[in-house]
């Protein structure tokens, strides 16, 4: 018969705190992780508007997606996926995404006071990734490809000129999510760098 092995109260505790420091390690990376997809859906993101060839074109660099692991699903609406966006600099939440198959609404949390005129949150998020979206969904509606209704809008709830909850409508394309999530991160990660400024 095998003998079981035993161990001390203190080597017990030993163990357990090591595992500890195993899983604040993963967890670490994890979030690492996940900022350099982002970093990277960015990056691709600005190539593309500049024109370039995507690096992943190229075969230089395969694009992740984002990770469905940390997704939430809401017990409210079975459809209603929420997603944590957080600041590039520290980890912190910085708003939620909650996404259905309509919409995309991204909530600030509450000690969240971003400025809806703070750069570069117009002039990137809204004009160049909103617009550019909207510029197309335009010409398909102009095509009969799609109905006018089809066509993405976002709407800005504010409180006072404080951002509180921004909704993107008729997103359509799953890959869209991704973008708009990712892109509205970055975009509000900045802001909060440039309000600290």
């Amino acid at each position: 018969m095998k003998e079981i092995m035993k161990f001390s109260e203190e080597q017990i505790r030993d163990i357990v705190a090591m595992r500890d420091s195993l899983v604040k390690q993963m967890d670490k990376h994890q979030n690492a992780i996940g900022l350099l997809e982002k970093n990277i859906t960015i990056l691709d993101l600005v190539l593309k508007e500049s024109s370039f060839t995507k690096a992943s074109a190229l075969g230089i660099v395969k694009t992740p997606e984002v990770s469905t692991k940390n997704l939430v699903v809401s017990t409210e609406k079975l459809e209603e996926i929420s997603i944590p966006i957080t600041s590039g600099s520290d980890g912190k939440i910085i708003a939620n995404a909650y996404v259905t198959p309509d919409q995309v609404s991204i909530v600030l949390e509450d000690n969240m006071e971003i400025n809806a005129d703070t750069p570069p949150f117009k002039s990137f998020f809204i004009d160049r990734i909103i617009g550019e979206m909207k510029r197309k969904d335009s010409t398909e509606a102009e095509n009969g490809k799609i109905q006018k209704e089809s066509v993405i809008d976002y709407i800005i709830n504010k409180n006072g000129s404080d951002i509180r909850e921004i909704i993107i409508k008729n997103y359509r394309q799953k890959e869209r999510v991704n973008e708009i999530i990712s892109t509205a991160g970055w975009s509000l990660t900045r802001m909060l760098e440039n309000i600290k400024k």
